[in-house]
């Protein structure tokens, strides 16, 4: 059985909605605040501009289908690396506090099922 394709859109959609409506249109301007914590307010909006393109690139990386495995892996040391800070340096700004992370874990879990897992064959 495939892998539904709306799985792949899905994480795209998620990237791309992320990317251009939170950090490029600054919609939410919490994630601005969070880059500043990290890195100071002197940068932080263009570095959650340029942050905010490398997520809608992420997203037509997705849909191109190219090195799909080095873009699972990609995804995964972004999310986690960028999770991982904001748990210790900006909890209080997260939407769900550290309770975040646990929604990074679980998407984590989809590209890894997306991206990475095998189908089954029927073959033993």
């Amino acid at each position: 059985m495939a892998k539904p394709q709306y799985l792949k859109f899905l994480v795209a959609a998620i990237w791309l909605v992320n990317g251009l409506f939170c950090k490029v249109l600054n919609l939410v301007p919490r994630h601005q605040q969070i880059v500043a914590r990290i890195i100071g307010d002197s940068h932080a909006a263009v570095l959650t501009r340029a942050i905010g393109f490398a997520e809608i690139a992420m997203a037509v990386w997705i849909l191109s289908g190219i090195k799909p495995r080095l873009n699972a892996i990609t995804q995964i040391v972004i999310i986690g690396t960028m999770n991982t800070l904001e748990f210790f340096l900006a909890p209080d700004l997260l939407l769900w506090g550290r309770f975040n992370a646990l929604y990074a874990f679980l998407f984590i879990l989809l590209i890894l099922y997306v991206f990475l897992l095998k189908k089954p064959s029927l073959s033993s």
